[in-house]
Order: C-alpha cells, then sequence, then structure tokens
C-alpha cells in the first residue's frame, strides 16, 4: 500500500491510497444522487405485479407512513442509535429508499454521549399538515417532542418538547375539521408506573404544547393488555384510533372507532396472526392511495417481531366494512383479517424501479452511507470520511466499560435478509506508542461476537471474540487466529445463516476465507434486532491514536 497523501478541497478532506485506485474520486459523488440501492439479499418487489412480506426485511420497528401526492414516506423507532428517526420514501409502498434521518443527535446532548440501550426513540409517528412535515416521537425517560420540516429528507428542525415527564409514550397527532389539535399516546409501566391505558389530549394550534391533562379514552387490562401504540385518524364523522395489544411478539391489532374524540369508543380486534404464521402482526399506519382513474385504495403497513432480525416490516391490503376496517384477508368473513405473505401490489399511475434501503457502502463518498449508526451521539474524532475508504480513529473505551456493549463508537446497520454475507477490506495502522488498539467486525446484541486485529509490541493479532451476556456486564473470551504485520491489507467476513447462526473467517486475497469453524447465535439488542458493522477502540489516553482504513463494507448473497 503507498502512503496515504492528504489535501483539502473545499473543506472535504480528500485522501489517495491503494484502496483509492481503480475507484472515483469525486467530491460531487454522493449516495443521494446515485441509483437507488437494491439488496442482493431480499427484495420483496416480484417484478410480476405482485410483491413480497416483509416489504423491508430489516428492523424498522414501529413504523409509521404518511402520504403526500403519489409519494409515501416512512419513519419509525430508532431507540438509542445514532443518526435516529430513519426517513423513507417510497412510490408504491413496496419499493423503499432512506433518504435520511430527522434526528442528527438526540437530546439531552451529554446524556446520550454514552450508550442508552433500549432507551431514546420510541414509536414515532409522521405526519404532513399546511406544507410541513411533522414527526412526534416519545423518550419514555424526558417526553414527547415533535420535529418539523419542509422537506422530508431534511434538514429537521431540533426537538421541541410537546410535553415532559417520564412513561409518556407512542404519540399520534390529529388535526380537526373544527381546527382543534389533538395528541393521543400510551402509557410506559416501566416508568409511569401503568400501562395499558389511552390518554387524549388538547394541543395548541401548532401543535407544538399539549394545554390540559387529557382523558382516558380506553383501558385495555381487561381484554387488550399491553395496549399502546396508538394512531389516531378521522374517517366519515368518526374518530379512529388503531392501536396493538397483546404484546410485541404475540399480540393483534384493535380499532377503536367514537363520533365523539373523548369517546366512549367502540372496539375491534381487524388483524390477527390466524392461520398465517405471521406471529404478532400489529402497530403500524394506515394510508390511502393516491387515486389512479378516480380509483384508491387502503394498506397498512405494521411490524412483525423476528427475533435476531428485528422488527421487520409488512404491508397489508385493508377494506372498509360498515365503517370497520379489515386488514389483510378475511377468508371465513369474521371480520378479522389475516395477514398475507404475497399480495398483488398497490394500484399506482406508473411502474417504478426496484429500490431496497442500502446495505453495501463502498466509502467513495464524503459521508457514510444513510444505513450507517452509532451506538450514542458521535463525535468528529471517531470517524472520517475520505473519498475512497472510511478511517475510523480508535478511541479510548470509558473506565467502567466492560465490553462493545459499552462502547459508543461501535459503527453498526441493521440485518437486512434471514441470511447474507458481510466481507469487508481493512489496513490497520495501530499506534506504535500503544498496545490492545483493536478493530473489525462485530455481530451485535446482548451478546456478540467479532473477528478483529489487536495491536502488540511489534505485531498484530488476529481474534475471534464472543461476549455471551454482554448485556450483564460479562466480559469477552478471545481466541488468536494468526498473526500479521502492522498495516497488512486483511478480509473479515462473517456468513449469516438462517436463523441467526454466524460463522466468522478472515482472508489475504478475498478468495481464500478460512473460517473459524465455531457458529454464534446472534441475539436481539435492547428492543432492537441484532446489528452487524465495525468499530476502531483503545484503552489508554494520549495525544494521538492509530487508525483503520477499511475500503469498502458489502452485503452479499
Amino acid at each position: 500500500m503507498k502512503v496515504n497523501k492528504y489535501y483539502w478541497v473545499a473543506g472535504a478532506l480528500l485522501a489517495t491510497s491503494a484502496f483509492a485506485q481503480n475507484k472515483s474520486v469525486s467530491t460531487t459523488k454522493t449516495q443521494t444522487t446515485s441509483k437507488p440501492a437494491v439488496s442482493e439479499t431480499w427484495v420483496a418487489d416480484l417484478k410480476d405485479g405482485r410483491y413480497k412480506n416483509p416489504v423491508i426485511h430489516a428492523d424498522y420497528s414501529d413504523p409509521d407512513v404518511c402520504r403526500v401526492g403519489e409519494d409515501y414516506y416512512m419513519t419509525a423507532s430508532s431507540f438509542d442509535a445514532i443518526p435516529g428517526l430513519p426517513v423513507l420514501h417510497s412510490k408504491d409502498l413496496v419499493n423503499w429508499t432512506l433518504i435520511g434521518h430527522a434526528l442528527p443527535r438526540q437530546v439531552p446532548i451529554e446524556h446520550f454521549e454514552k450508550t442508552q440501550h433500549g432507551n431514546g426513540v420510541w414509536a414515532p409517528a409522521i405526519r404532513f399538515h399546511e406544507g410541513e412535515f411533522y414527526i412526534y416521537y416519545p423518550d419514555p425517560d424526558f417526553g414527547i417532542y415533535v420535529m418539523k420540516a419542509r422537506n422530508a429528507a431534511g434538514p429537521w428542525g431540533e426537538p421541541v418538547l410537546v410535553e415532559g415527564g417520564k412513561g409518556l409514550i407512542d404519540p399520534c397527532p390529529l388535526w380537526d375539521d373544527d381546527g382543534q389539535v389533538y395528541l393521543v399516546h400510551g402509557w410506559a409501566g416501566s416508568r409511569a408506573g401503568i400501562k395499558s391505558v389511552i390518554t387524549v389530549k388538547k394541543m395548541n394550534a401548532e401543535g407544538t404544547k399539549v394545554l390540559d391533562a387529557g382523558a382516558l379514552v380506553y383501558d385495555g387490562h381487561k381484554v387488550d393488555p399491553t395496549v399502546e401504540g396508538p394512531k389516531f385518524y378521522k374517517r366519515n364523522g368518526y374518530y379512529y384510533i388503531f392501536a396493538p395489544a397483546g404484546g410485541v411478539a404475540t399480540g393483534w391489532q384493535i380499532v377503536l372507532r367514537s363520533k365523539n374524540v373523548y369517546g366512549p369508543y367502540e372496539r375491534k380486534v381487524v388483524m390477527a396472526e390466524g392461520k398465517s404464521g405471521i406471529n404478532g402482526p400489529h402497530q403500524g399506519a394506515w394510508v390511502t392511495t393516491s387515486p389512479v382513474n378516480g380509483q384508491s385504495e387502503d394498506w397498512f403497513l405494521h411490524f412483525q417481531d423476528k427475533n435476531e432480525y428485528g422488527r421487520v416490516v409488512h404491508l397489508q391490503p385493508m377494506k372498509w366494512v360498515n365503517d370497520w376496517p379489515v386488514i389483510g384477508t378475511d377468508p371465513d368473513g369474521d371480520g378479522i383479517g389475516d395477514p398475507v405473505l404475497t399480495y398483488t401490489k398497490p394500484l399506482t399511475s406508473k411502474k417504478h424501479p426496484i429500490a431496497t434501503p442500502p446495505e453495501s457502502d463502498e466509502f467513495d463518498g464524503p459521508a457514510l452511507g444513510k444505513q450507517w449508526q452509532w451506538q450514542a451521539n458521535p463525535k468528529g474524532t471517531w470517524a472520517m470520511s475520505a473519498a475512497g475508504f472510511l478511517r475510523l480513529y480508535s478511541y479510548k473505551t470509558a473506565d467502567n466499560a466492560k465490553n462493545l456493549w459499552d462502547v459508543p463508537n461501535v459503527l453498526l446497520q441493521k440485518f437486512p435478509a434471514e441470511e447474507f454475507t458481510v466481507t469487508t477490506r481493512l489496513r490497520f495502522t495501530p499506534n506504535a506508542n500503544l498496545t490492545n488498539e483493536k478493530t473489525g467486525l462485530v455481530i451485535m446484541g446482548q451478546s456478540y461476537a467479532g473477528i478483529y486485529l489487536r495491536s502488540g509490541k511489534n505485531k498484530t493479532e488476529l481474534v475471534y471474540a464472543v461476549c455471551s451476556k454482554a448485556s450483564d456486564g460479562k466480559p469477552e473470551s478471545t481466541r488468536v487466529l494468526a498473526e500479521f504485520k502492522p498495516e497488512t491489507d486483511l478480509y473479515l467476513r462473517v456468513k449469516v445463516n438462517k436463523g441467526g447462526k454466524c460463522e466468522f473467517g478472515f482472508s489475504e486475497d478475498d478468495t481464500n476465507f478460512k473460517m473459524t469453524g465455531e457458529l454464534f447465535q446472534a441475539e436481539v439488542g435492547r428492543w432492537i434486532g441484532a446489528k452487524m458493522g465495525l468499530f476502531c477502540t483503545r484503552e489508554t489516553q494520549t495525544n494521538d491514536s492509530g487508525y483503520a482504513d477499511y475500503d469498502w463494507f458489502r452485503v452479499t448473497k
């Protein structure tokens, strides 16, 4: 590898290296201007006028959707991952592109500079009202926030606290015909000491402040335990609250309706697992398509909990029967829909290209791909994108960090399918005055495994590490696989098999891979699926660090 040479152009750090050879080094190339990403591992569009579920086989938990003209916009929970509040775009509800994130830093800033697994952004709602996009999101420890933007891709305004307090979750606004503005939300028992109830409150005209204590509109303790995630709509003079109940992995979808915003509300189950094999189908968004030749259709997007794969996104047909929705298909005519695995695509004015959220990253542009998220609010010294590669600088782990679960500078993305392979090329340049700098590839969850390079005196060891019960503070167990000279080009790989069974390996030529021969069972994180990604750490604070250059990160079959 040639010595890297740096120079500044128009405020961007550019670099030439062996990694950049045979690559474009254009400073104008970004992932937002390139063709839509198309996954090698999961495409929902069957190319024959039908689609298969899930439409997104990735952990976009608690999805909500709104339509603006012929465009659909989705957001989802992001918990402690940053950037947070992903924003996705589609023209047909099947092919989705990740266009940005509404939340570049999570507030309070200092609080979220440390890992906060399972905290942060819970189930949000996205709406478009009078020329502006709104995202309402709850932080169960701080309250309900709203963010606004003229363009869904951003920039988004700073979060505004609509109502402070603990245990306020899953908000959704409603602008009524008479100018009144309402907010519906649920309660988190872990913070509020009560759950399974839904509250409606008034807001100011700007939708930025709650004006009263609100009213109880539904108590699900008897028949709908853990009712939460409400979404607010109005149709044909009825107020509708769509809400999941029964638990994440085992629940069902209910709908409440009333002629009065405060009730009393009638209740009906509108979708359940039935004979579909799709567990816990619930929590999502009703959307009506843009008319085509005077005809519109109704659809419902929701999640399914798939353990280590996270909460993946499904699309269901929906119809109205006697002013009640039926979601999915209803073969026995009982008014409770069964979710579908395949179905005819939604009606559109024209065909649209296949698109999926991005997975692979060639690191060709001046910014990371939009699929990447950190485990906490990032610092500028953790990583720097250059033209042709990504440079991760080693960052000191906190003294009380037991393992990578506690490390904020772990760069991760979601699992994209049941089976896939990840390969990355890197060169590690450790600080000659330090030992125990580490960098490599990891499958992250409450237990994790990884393959990484570890610096020593005049040597670099390749290590396979497993950390069982990492979330409980347990240490890694490690095994040295090989030894290399510093600054050796290496290829690291993990093959994820069905059921989340992972095997790691390495190569010096990207052709002949030596696998560890051990299978690691991927595990969920805190309210999320397992993730895959990169890290670079050290144990000592000095005035400089080593670094790792990652040429590319590829997700293949």
